[in-house]
């Protein structure tokens, strides 16, 4: 199963890239991600299957073999703080969406759920 390292991740895009350890750039959606798991952070290790896409390899149930080091020693305050920015991004863009007549598609209910419940799991692991 190939490894790298994820470059990127917008959780409010949904996708990011993974470095693969042979150089190659693959594609990383928000559904490719562990149950529960909303985001990634840059340099997290992962494990994946690999299937190529309309624009390059895209990534498959991607597995975090090893968590990038932090200051903390685990996911802070800081970190919670800059996930519940992200998800205020969010959903101020649906909620305009929403203003404007344009309903949620399937996918993206799904996605902004996905988020939601990720983040409320966070803030309980907190309490």
């Amino acid at each position: 199963m190939p490894t790298g390292r994820v470059k990127w991740f917008s959780m409010e895009k949904g996708f990011g890239f993974i470095s693969s350890d042979e150089g190659e750039d693959v594609y990383l959606a928000s559904s490719a991600l562990p149950s529960g798991v909303t985001t990634v952070k840059p340099g997290t290790k992962v494990e994946f299957g690999i299937a190529e896409g309309r624009r390059g390899p895209q990534a498959l149930s991607v597995r975090i073999v090893e968590a990038p080091p932090s200051i903390s020693g685990g996911r802070g305050a800081e970190d919670l703080a800059i996930l519940i920015e992200e998800s205020i991004k969010m959903l101020d863009r649906v909620g305009n969406n929403l203003r404007h007549g344009r309903p949620l598609g399937e996918a993206e209910s799904a996605r902004v759920a996905k988020v939601l419940r990720g983040i409320a799991g966070q803030i309980e692991g907190t309490i």
